[in-house]
């Protein structure tokens, strides 16, 4: 790339998390008052009245679990890493950012700071694999709504879903592969594979949306590449006075349990970086009920983080857009 030119920007979108335990409840309240990922039955008039009480009510629990973690979500970290990483990959021309749906830096400091930087286009790489109008949706929006007011001379092509993206694929499957080294070759064959995916509202599902369609793309590219053994598919992260996707993780873990199965590997497949989902409900909350219910051997795959495969993947897929890296 001529580094004499403008420079180009990377963009990864993320939902985003609370930073520190004081920034618990406004953060909920962000995220339950936008109905492109929740929409409470109530209705668009009350949805912000029941997203302030929901957010009161749920904030003390959710504090508690953010303190086990440190006190704050790593996610804006880890983010940042991914950015700077495939940034790298890209060449000296491209210069990484970072936008949050919920909580900061949101896409209007982002292309602030990007129009500051003379950054004249860009390529906007949402960090959620697999479509849904909830998340990527919703982070698209934003950032085109944001683009719209605070920079519209810029110019950027946005990557919204790569689930089949066959380098993302063999990083996956290079996770699956270091958990199962973590069980004894003798037992290795017996693990009992479980996909855990981030659940949706079902009426996301019933109205279209892909996401499924995608995660189990995933699942079985993952699967095709590990080799023929059992593996499940469950949801995890449910919350909110609205029907969700099924089976949860949970349930398919007592289902194993109650077949007999004591050895299982969990994979986060729809998290692309450690955060409060992987680092309490499925290191604590999950392996804590498994072992209660007879899996005597749990763990879960290492998250994508920074693994240099992963981000040499994302970089080959930043590569296939306008304004990518020559």
């Amino acid at each position: 790339m001529d580094t004499d030119k403008q420079p180009t920007g990377l963009v990864l979108l993320n939902m985003g998390g609370p930073d520190s335990l004081a920034a618990v409840k406004p953060f909920l309240y962000n995220l339950f008052s936008d109905r492109e990922l929740i929409q409470l039955p109530a209705g668009a008039l009350l949805q912000k009245p029941f997203a302030a009480l929901i957010s009161t009510l749920r904030a003390p629990k959710v504090r508690e679990n953010y303190r086990k973690i440190g006190g704050r979500t790593p996610l804006l970290h880890w983010t940042t890493v991914q950015a700077a990483g495939i940034a790298r990959e890209l060449g000296p021309a491209v210069k990484p950012y970072v936008a949050m749906r919920y909580w900061t830096p949101r896409a209007e400091e982002t292309l602030r700071q990007m129009k500051a930087d003379g950054v004249g286009e860009a390529v906007v790489l949402s960090m959620y694999p697999h479509y849904t109008g909830a998340t990527t949706g919703s982070s698209v929006s934003d950032f085109r709504r944001a683009a719209a007011q605070v920079y519209p001379e810029l110019r950027f092509s946005v990557i919204e879903q790569w689930y089949d993206w066959p380098g993302y694929l063999d990083a996956l499957t290079n996770r699956v592969r270091e958990g199962l080294e973590k069980y004894h070759e003798l037992m290795r064959d017996e693990v009992q594979i479980v996909f855990s995916a981030h659940a949706l509202p079902q009426k996301c599902i019933d109205r279209g949306d892909p996401y499924l369609d995608h995660v189990l793309a995933t699942a079985r590219g993952v699967m095709a590449r590990v080799g023929e053994r059992p593996w499940r598919l469950g949801f995890q992260s449910r919350t909110g006075p609205v029907k969700w996707m099924a089976p949860g993780t949970l349930e398919v873990l007592d289902e194993l349990a109650a077949a007999g199965h004591r050895a299982v590997l969990l994979v986060p497949i729809s998290f692309v970086s450690d955060h409060i989902e992987t680092l309490f409900e499925i290191d604590e909350e999950f392996a804590l009920h498994a072992h209660r219910h007879g899996i005597t051997e749990f763990s879960r795959t290492p998250s994508l983080n920074d693994h240099a495969d992963f981000i040499a993947a994302m970089a080959a897929l930043v590569r296939t857009q306008p304004g990518g890296s020559q």
